[in-house]
């Protein structure tokens, strides 16, 4: 059987576990290899079979194809050029590169059991080196430096290059959680000193480790880790690194991690409703893919997706490091059972561990329907007027799949369609004189929802294309007979967390000209995935077609380009299509048959653009987005990072300091008191957090720096008449 997807997080929200140099260990430095048995075998044949003969590129799995597939291994398995040197390269590259494909296709995955054991070596020494360094004085304070991001680095040619990375590796750690710790003990005198802070919740952490202590923890944990690592994961590196050289929405899941997927896509599990994966680039940490609709997570507007976790703890326990922690040992930590509390601890991507935010979340069954569509009334003065601006808020293109598999009507479970129907009958009752989709952050969902919301905004015709693996064009059409239930004045707000079905949606509004779409370019999501469960162990996803805009653009890669742009709060971060590797790419198909509305002349987006950045340009809250960006560039692992305490703490206090004078001059210019310091802004953020995660979600204040996007959305609607 087969499950088709449309959701831009489902086929990514489990991957198979990737380990780079501190994701590994070693069990015993005989250990053997083990033999695949005749399942993994049968189970390797399919999934190469599979990708040779139904993936939408139409690739064969070829010789050149299991060279590219074989280099995808060397980076799933070492994606920071740490682990591998140059000669273990060199020497798989010429025993297995001209034959890698042809193995596969017969089952033979011993190649690649092979590298990995060879991996195995690797990480063993890594390990042994690095509690040896630790065993001894560390000079702290040195005239060294470390490029931490070494993706781009070529593989170190010698061993002793190798060992010295490794070494300055460990102080840099060791660096880090010195600073770490520092920064937590300021906060922890910050509550004691004013207990107001902490509004009656206890928030001092108190850690008693020493630097030395936590790592060796660390190293420890991961140690055990990779211990407890089946066969059957080994045989889904492999696997997965094949289906990720096709593109990166294909991925083969071995038999536990299949249950995992399939459990974060049904719509009810104990837990706090969030989906994860390793990052891609450093996957001793774990990334917060997409939060579940009406989740425990999704509630308390303080977990994001992008967000890296990198602690657990549950209710009354201590907060465990879970950097270095696997995806299946994270989500063990995170489940439970309902009404119980866990505490997890996550920061933003390039952001200091001193920024991180630990929010405290109670176990709930999830309901993917249980929070969707929210619908509102601003009141915004524009030209001595007051104008009423409807919003409507999608979190994502949800449908009640089950409920529609077992025959109900439509009218007897939530949908994205039916309450996006109810919202748009309930702003038009109370009168508006506009209305602002947000689609901010919405990774996608039901092809079918977005067609039947798209058609409550278009008249008649075309709303999008689909490409299968044949080349077969498939036209969804606006099929109600011309009902439209709003036909006023719209803009559509996007980023780049808008993914797949939102990227359809804002696609088909701007080719039509039916209202102006607002913000930041989106992920470029723009393929959709079959899961198949018909393997003999685990299951596969494969993409197998493309969506194209009714003016015959593709989505995918290059996403919706905004008519107007708007400050990028995901700027500087490598996040979306376009930064993973082998996306398929952009491409257009012949045009659909369509009438746009065309309101919207160059003329008028050129001058919708220069109003809007003059705006920005004083807006408070756009003034603090723009500064966040500029101090995140500060911090950037690609280049060298001097391993010296003084000089980082140092850099570490600039960073803070400027994030601490954007933050005060955010609140002055709305008329708040600024805050004394850092570490009181740092517990007091964190108190305000934990308050506003107990409150309702409809009942929680905007925050306005993003309430900021809906209000310049609304001006930019309304300005865009007076061209």
């Amino acid at each position: 059987m087969s499950k088709q997807f449309f959701l831009s997080s489902v086929a990514v929200a489990v991957a198979g576990i990737l380990f780079t140099n501190s994701l590994a260990s070693a069990q015993a430095a005989d250990r053997t290899a083990f033999e695949p048995t005749p399942e993994q075998r049968v189970t390797a044949r399919q999934v190469s079979v599979l990708l040779d003969r139904t993936h939408y590129t139409g690739q064969r799995l070829d010789t050149a194809m299991g060279e590219q597939v074989l280099m995808m291994y060397f980076d799933k398995l070492d994606p920071n050029h740490t682990m591998f040197l140059q000669s273990d390269i060199d020497e798989f590259t010429a025993k297995y590169a001209k034959t890698y494909a042809e193995r596969l296709l017969r089952g033979d995955i011993r190649p690649g059991i092979e590298i990995y054991e060879r991996y195995h070596t690797r990480s063993l020494e890594y390990f042994e080196l690095a509690k040896a360094y630790l065993a001894g004085d560390i000079d702290l304070n040195t005239d060294k430096s470390i490029i931490l991001d070494r993706e781009d680095e070529p593989y170190f040619q010698t061993k002793a290059e190798q060992e010295e990375y490794w070494k300055n590796q460990t102080a840099a750690s060791l660096i880090t959680i010195t600073l770490n710790q520092e920064d937590d003990k300021a906060k922890d005198q910050a509550y004691l000193d004013n207990p107001e802070l902490t509004r009656g919740q206890d928030l001092v952490k108190a850690e008693q480790r020493t630097p030395v202590e936590i790592l060796l923890n660390r190293i420890k944990r991961q140690q055990e880790q990779l211990i407890r690592v089946k066969n059957d994961e080994i045989m889904e590196k492999v696997l997965d690194a094949a289906t990720s050289a096709y593109d990166p929405h294909s991925n083969y899941f071995a038999p536990v991690q299949a249950e995992d997927m399939q459990i974060q896509s049904s719509l009810q599990l104990e837990g706090i409703g969030i989906s994860i994966r390793p990052d891609r680039k450093n996957p001793d940490y774990i990334r917060v893919i997409s939060l579940v609709d009406g989740g425990p997570a999704a509630k308390s507007g303080q977990v994001y997706a992008n967000d890296l976790i990198i602690g657990v703890a549950q209710a009354g326990g201590e907060m465990v490091d879970t950097v270095g922690y696997s995806t299946r040992e994270i989500v063990a930590l995170i489940r439970g059972a309902r009404g119980t509390e866990v505490t997890i601890k996550v920061r933003q991507p390039n952001t200091p561990d001193s920024q991180a935010r630990t929010v405290t979340l109670v176990r709930d069954v999830v309901q993917q329907e249980e929070s969707g569509v929210q619908h509102r009334i601003i009141e915004l003065p524009y030209q001595g007027q007051t104008k009423r601006v409807g919003v409507i808020e999608i979190p994502s293109f949800y449908l009640n799949f089950k409920a529609r598999r077992e025959g109900l009507d439509s009218s007897q479970y939530r949908s994205v369609s039916n309450d996006t129907e109810k919202a748009l009958k309930a702003l038009n009752a109370q009168g508006i004189d506009g209305l602002v989709v947000d689609l901010r952050n919405n990774p996608g969902g039901s092809l079918d929802e977005v067609v039947k919301m798209l058609s409550m905004f278009v008249k008649e015709g075309p709303l999008v294309q689909i490409r299968n693996n044949r080349g077969d064009v498939q036209i969804y059409t606006d099929k109600d007979g011309g009902r439209q239930l709003y036909d006023g004045d719209l803009a559509v707000l996007i980023n780049l967390g808008s993914a797949s079905a939102s990227e359809i949606f804002a696609a088909a509004i701007q080719d039509y000209g039916l209202g102006l779409v607002v913000g930041s370019t989106t992920t470029g999501k723009g393929s959709a995935q079959v899961q198949r469960d018909d393997i003999a162990l685990g299951s596969a996803t494969l993409t197998q077609s493309k969506f194209y805009r009714v003016n015959g653009g593709s989505t995918q890669n290059k996403g919706v380009v905004p008519d107007v742009e708007l400050v990028n709060i995901y700027e500087g971060i490598e996040f979306g299509e376009r930064e993973y590797k082998n996306p398929l790419p952009w491409d257009t198909i012949k045009s659909t048959n369509y009438q746009a509305v065309g309101k919207y002349s160059a003329s008028t987006i050129e001058s919708l653009n220069e109003q809007s950045k003059a705006r920005q340009a004083t807006d408070p809250q756009f003034v603090y987005l723009s500064e966040l960006n500029a101090i995140r560039a500060l911090d950037d692992d690609k280049k060298p990072s001097e391993i010296n305490l003084q000089k980082r703490r140092a850099k570490m206090q600039m960073i803070d300091n400027r994030t601490l004078i954007a933050e005060n001059a955010r609140r002055q210019a709305t008329g708040e008191a600024p805050f004394a310091n850092w570490s009181t802004y740092q517990a007091n953020l964190e108190a305000l957090a934990e308050e506003r995660g107990a409150m309702k979600e409809n009942e929680r204040p905007k925050l306005p720096e993003s309430e900021a996007y809906v209000l310049e959305a609304a001006r930019l609607m309304f300005d865009a008449n007076q061209h």
